[in-house]
Parts: C-alpha cells; sequence; structure tokens
C-alpha cells in the first residue's frame, strides 16, 4: 500500500504547495496592482490576461507538450514562473507587470496539461478516483489557508514579500518533482521538436478526428465545459458588484459569504474522499454539475445574505464531485499519447467563450440590472447543466469509463 502510493503522496504535497502559493500570489498580485493604479478596473485586466493567454499558447503548446518529456517539462516551467514571478516587482510600471503576468500565465497553460498527463501516465486506473478526490481536497484546503496565510504576509510583511514566497514555493515544487519518476527516460528531448504551422495543423487535425470517433467523449467535455467553466467565470465577473448592489452586503459581509463557500467546498471534498469509490464517475459528474447548477440558482434569486450563503454552500459543496468524476472520466477516455493536444485545443476554445460570455454579461449588466443578467447566465448554465446530467446518466453512456465499468461489474 505504502509502496504504490509513494509516488502520488509526493505528487500532492508538491501540488498542495503549488495551489497555497498559488492563492498567496494571486492576492498579492490584486494588491500590488490595486496600490499602484487605484484603480479597480486595472485590477479586472488581470482576469482578461489569462484567458488571452491562453488563446495566445494553447493553439500550439499541445504540440510541444506531447512531443517533450513531461516531467523535465514541468520541472522547467515551474523554476521559470519563480524566476518571472521574482521579476515581477522589479519596475512599477503597470505595463511591465501585466507583460510580466502574460509570460507567467503562457506558463501555466502549458504547465496545466502537461501535468495532466503526467499524472495520468504515473496514477493506476484503479487509484484515479482517490488520487483525483485528494487532490480535490489539498485544492479545497489550499482555497481557505492560501489566503490565511496570505493574510498574515501581509501583516508581518508586504505583498511583495508575498510574492517572492511564491517565487520560492515553486522552485520547491520544482525540486519535489525531481524526485518523481522519469516515466518517459526512453523517449529523446534532442530530437527535432521544432514547432511549425504544418505540426500545428495536423495536430489539430488528429484532435478533430479523435472527437469525431468520440462523439460522447466530445460532448461531455463540451457541456462540462461550458458548465463549470464558461458559465461560472461569466456570472463570477459579476459576483462583487451583485453582492454589494443587489443584496446590499458591507465588504465584511462579502467576506463572510466567500468564508461559507470554503466551508462548502471543506465538507464537500471531505466526503467526496469517503464516498469515492462507491460511486460511479457519470455520476458524479451528473449530479454534481447539477449541484452545482442548483447553487448558483438559489445565488441568483437570493435578495438577503441568508438565501444567498445557503447557494455559495451548496454550489461550493457539489464542486469536488463534479470536479473528482471529470478528471477521472477524462483520464479513463483520451488517450494519453495525445492528451497534450487535446487539452490544448480544450483550452483554447474554453478561452475564447470565457472571453465572450464574460464581456456579454459586463455590457448587459450596464443596459440591464445585474441581477436579470445574472439570472439569465445561471438559467442557461443550468439548462446545460440539465443537459449533461441527462447525457451522462443515459443507460447508454454507463460503459464510458475504466471505473465505471469496474463499478458496474461490482
Amino acid at each position: 500500500m505504502f509502496k504504490s502510493w509513494k509516488y502520488p503522496t509526493i505528487l500532492l504535497f508538491g501540488i498542495g504547495i503549488s495551489n497555497v502559493s498559488g492563492w498567496i500570489y494571486f492576492i498579492a498580485l490584486n494588491l500590488i496592482v490595486l496600490e499602484m493604479t487605484q484603480s479597480a478596473l486595472a485590477v479586472s485586466a488581470l482576469y482578461i490576461i489569462r484567458p488571452l493567454s491562453a488563446l495566445f499558447t494553447n493553439i500550439w503548446s499541445g504540440s510541444l507538450i506531447d512531443r517533450l518529456n513531461k516531467r523535465n517539462l514541468m520541472i522547467s516551467l515551474d523554476l521559470m514562473r519563480s524566476i518571472l514571478i521574482v521579476l515581477l516587482p522589479l519596475n512599477p510600471a503597470i505595463g511591465y507587470i501585466y507583460l510580466i503576468v502574460f509570460f507567467i500565465n503562457m506558463a501555466e497553460s502549458i504547465f496545466r496539461p502537461a501535468s495532466t498527463t503526467y499524472i495520468t501516465k504515473l496514477i493506476p486506473v484503479d487509484q484515479r478516483q482517490r488520487f483525483n478526490s485528494l487532490n480535490a481536497l489539498i485544492g479545497s484546503g489550499a482555497f481557505l489557508i492560501g489566503p490565511a496565510i496570505a493574510g498574515m504576509l501581509f501583516v508581518i510583511g508586504s505583498p511583495i514579500s508575498a510574492i517572492y514566497i511564491n517565487a520560492s514555493a515553486l522552485v520547491l515544487s520544482g525540486l519535489i518533482t525531481i524526485f518523481m519518476p522519469n516515466l518517459e527516460k526512453n523517449s529523446s528531448d534532442k530530437r527535432d521538436n521544432r514547432i511549425t504551422l504544418a505540426m500545428i495543423k495536423e495536430d489539430w487535425n488528429i484532435v478533430l478526428r479523435f472527437y469525431r470517433r468520440h462523439l460522447f467523449i466530445m460532448m461531455i467535455c463540451i457541456l462540462f465545459s461550458s458548465v463549470m467553466v464558461v458559465m461560472p467565470s461569466a456570472i463570477d465577473s459579476l459576483e462583487v458588484a451583485f453582492a454589494k448592489v443587489v443584496l446590499g452586503l458591507t465588504e465584511g459581509e462579502y467576506g463572510i459569504l466567500v468564508s461559507v463557500s470554503g466551508a462548502g467546498i471543506i465538507v464537500g471534498a471531505s466526503i467526496n474522499t469517503l464516498i469515492v469509490r462507491k460511486v460511479a464517475n457519470s455520476r458524479m459528474i451528473g449530479l454534481g454539475a447539477l449541484g452545482v447548477s442548483g447553487g448558483y440558482l438559489i445565488y441568483a434569486f437570493s435578495t438577503a445574505f441568508n438565501v444567498a450563503a445557503i447557494g455559495f454552500f451548496v454550489l461550493a459543496f457539489f464542486l469536488a464531485f463534479a470536479n473528482t468524476g471529470f478528471a477521472t472520466f477524462y483520464q479513463n477516455n483520451i488517450p494519453v499519447n495525445i492528451m497534450g493536444r487535446v487539452s490544448s485545443v480544450n483550452s483554447f476554445i474554453e478561452a475564447i467563450f470565457i472571453m465572450f460570455t464574460t464581456v456579454v454579461c459586463g455590457i448587459a449588466a450596464e443596459l440591464f440590472s445585474i441581477q436579470i443578467v445574472v439570472i439569465v447566465g445561471v438559467i442557461i448554465m443550468v439548462a446545460l447543466g440539465v443537459a449533461l446530467s441527462t447525457y451522462i446518466l443515459q443507460p447508454s453512456s454507463i460503459s464510458t469509463s475504466t471505473s465505471d465499468k469496474e463499478l458496474n461489474q461490482k
């Protein structure tokens, strides 16, 4: 037991460090930009840089990821991000900050699909559900621990000192990865890996051909992304305005509301780790998506703190179930040799829709009331959630992943 979980445990430890430091970096960066510019708009621009960098990177990064040694690539990206973060406070010009953040986000856009592919190669099929549930629990803990540590650092130091601590954490994460097994030691990084337009075009065609042969997998990926990433991103962009204008909350009350969602995440992720082996991935995805959509629906129609808090708790509670189910589904159904390309294509398309829906919601909020826009967005989200749940829970789809097959045989 210990031997089989030795490397997954080390990997989870590295992920935990990365997640906590990521929250410290996120909060510190927002405060640095706000202090520099005294502009909420300047801070909002940071949220646009992420999908922009994804658009610029993911069109070609999958071609690189699938041709390189994933462990070595992850180590290099950790060290690269650390160096960029150290450079971040050296120049007070806002344009310089945005440029460095753009490059950091580019590295993150490459790291995510590379790490997903490495995890899939490392973790045996029968351990993936458990690993993903523990990963979700660690992410939930980071959601609470990261901001708390950031707050303490701001008391005894400054946002800039928090930035440097994040850089150190990334170096530590890279060092931890060095001790992970080199699963591709026989594959060479010395071969010609130059990215050409012809290569990118052919790789995109490979992904499209895969999806044409596996329409069920494509539909699950599209619907899950729409329900769990695209629509929440657009709705969440109006969250602060909704809390203050519609609910009339103070900053302190809004902070409590966010803490309620943190509690929901922890409770849901904890229960998820206990029941994960007893529930099929299809049910985790379908019911999890319905739960998240239902929580958003309660929040959208709320007019008081208590009702909004219930909505926040419900949606946060079901996040771990949906994410664990989809992560396992994805690992079991996407061929590992093209996983980097598939992930990058998915992220590219996802970034386009995030930017589009966020801009549409922002403009609509200026023309109509904020609550109407949020309600319409959530209704669309609920409709997509029902479609996802119906589609993946239909009897003909039960055998869509290895773990589902095993569960049904049991």
